[in-house]
């Protein structure tokens, strides 16, 4: 934890739940369109259109404050945010703001993590701007710029939080906490690229607040935070005035580079938007969308660990991704061990997705193999280690356990005479560990480990082990 270090979070969240843009009647997924394909006169910011807003938007808006543990505005008042920046054709953003004569839809909430509070300060809906495309992938090495308007007025909700975060690694748990509370709300497919990100604030003693825009993943905001530490402490030492400026986290180099001077609020020139009526949001309607929330995270976790018997850290980090979790709940309705299905998913399965960066839900690797797996590890056919060796294909194909044990032969031998031939020929070749065996049935287990070299891993643990002690005369 940085005593020196303030890190404050402005997360945009693309609300995929909605089908049309947040003002206009245009769809909201443009996945796979041609660039300006998916625009209307409403989302292009052209003169005489009128944008009408799409009240499903409030819903989420209003189940995200609820799970957060804001205050809800008694009324919605949308303002237009002004500044001149390519990918926002009007020059201004339909948003909200927290000021004298405005309201965000939410305010003075909180996330809980482990045991210390984030305070969010308030929660805003808006339309998000056209997306600016690099050619080359960097805005360092580009020559040019290139616009795509099909984002152009998508629903987001922006959330902020007061800068109660000390470190890289703080920041990047509050996100993945509350990228599992949206996902958990079914507000957002937080798999889809760019659906959630964030815009980090960041300060260290003796230097103003540096902003870095559009940081696409926790992953990549907890790397742009510790460089941007490191950057500044590293001015502070040399005595270089650390200036207050936005900068653009340059992803293939891992740097942040600046972008322009910081803008103050009063550059925006915040005003209520004259084509945008108030909106009420009345006890009532709050009352309903109280009554339609879902189970959360922590409440999910808790009764994971009431229900299943596993530990609460395997709890949470089943829970902290909804698929991951879902998953889990889709074996343990066929399978009935839970630990070691909660052992396997954390340990192995996991591991697997997230040093080839892969998701959940692009892993072909379904409940019904993971169940069809346990099925051979307890019937005796194959061993844990086989599990693992089989898991990372089965991900990347969406073949079956039984095919792949077909393909490459994997079933355990249980052979008792092949069995025993094998071993002797272990005991004879390690006459030191044998003795040492003897003195210490540890070293049993480097014996058995040397007859699974010699059958590619396919001798039967249990038997061999059985074997080797009687050889010993240590059963």
């Amino acid at each position: 934890m940085d005593d020196d270090v303030k890190i404050g979070l402005e997360v945009h969240v693309h609300i995929t739940a909605l089908k049309t843009k947040l003002f206009c009647s245009c769809p909201s997924d443009y996945t796979g369109k041609d660039p300006n394909t998916v625009t209307c006169p409403v989302c292009l910011g052209l003169p005489g259109a009128i944008p009408v807003l799409n009240e499903n938007a409030v819903k989420y808006g209003i189940l995200t404050a609820l799970a957060l543990n804001c205050q809800i505005a008694e009324k919605l008042i949308f303002d237009r945010k002004h500044y001149f920046y390519p990918d926002m054709s009007k020059n201004y953003q339909i948003s909200q703001y927290d000021g004298p004569g405005s309201m965000a839809i939410a305010k003075d909430g909180y996330i809980k993590l482990n045991d210390k509070i984030i305070r969010i300060r308030r929660i805003n809906i808006e339309e998000d701007p056209a997306k600016i495309v690099y050619p080359t992938g960097s805005i360092l090495t580009s020559k040019y710029t290139l616009l795509d308007y099909n984002r152009s007025g998508t629903p987001l909700l922006e959330i902020v939080t007061e800068p109660d975060l000390r470190s890289a690694k703080e920041a990047r748990f509050f996100l993945e906490k509350l990228r599992s509370i949206l996902e958990h709300l079914g507000i957002c497919d937080c798999s889809i690229e760019a659906a959630m990100k964030a815009d980090v604030n960041i300060s260290v003693k003796g230097g103003e607040r540096v902003e870095v825009k559009n940081v696409g993943s926790p992953k990549d905001v907890e790397d742009a935070i510790n460089y941007e530490i490191a950057r500044q402490r590293a001015s502070v030492l040399q005595g270089i005035n650390i200036k207050r400026e936005t900068r653009h986290w340059d992803n293939e180099r891992r740097v942040t580079v600046p972008l322009r001077t910081k803008e103050t609020e009063e550059d925006y020139r915040y005003f209520p938007d004259p084509d945008l009526p108030p909106y009420s949001i009345t006890p009532e309607l709050i009352e309903k969308f109280k009554r339609e929330m879902p189970e959360l995270p922590d409440q999910r976790a808790e009764r994971f660990v009431k229900q299943y018997n596993i530990t609460p850290y395997q709890a949470q980090v089943l829970v902290n991704e909804k698929a991951l979790a879902d998953l889990f709940e889709e074996i343990t309705n066929k399978y009935k061990n839970y630990t070691k299905v909660a052992n396997l998913l954390i340990n192995d399965y996991m591991r697997w997705l997230n040093e080839n960066n892969i998701t959940v839900t692009q892993s072909k690797a379904k409940a019904n193999h993971i169940i069809e797996l346990f099925e051979y590890l307890d019937s005796g056919l194959i061993s844990i280690k086989i599990i693992k060796e089989l898991l990372p294909e089965m991900i990347l194909t969406g073949k079956t356990p039984g095919q792949l044990i077909k393909e490459k032969g994997m079933t355990n031998i249980k052979d008792e005479n092949y069995l025993e031939k094998i071993i002797d020929e272990v005991l004879n070749e390690e006459k030191e560990a044998v003795e040492k065996a003897k003195r210490d049935p540890k070293v049993v287990n480097y014996l058995v480990g040397m007859v699974m070299k010699k059958t590619g891993k396919r001798a039967d643990p249990q038997m061999t082990v059985e074997m080797i002690k009687q050889k010993l005369g240590l059963a």
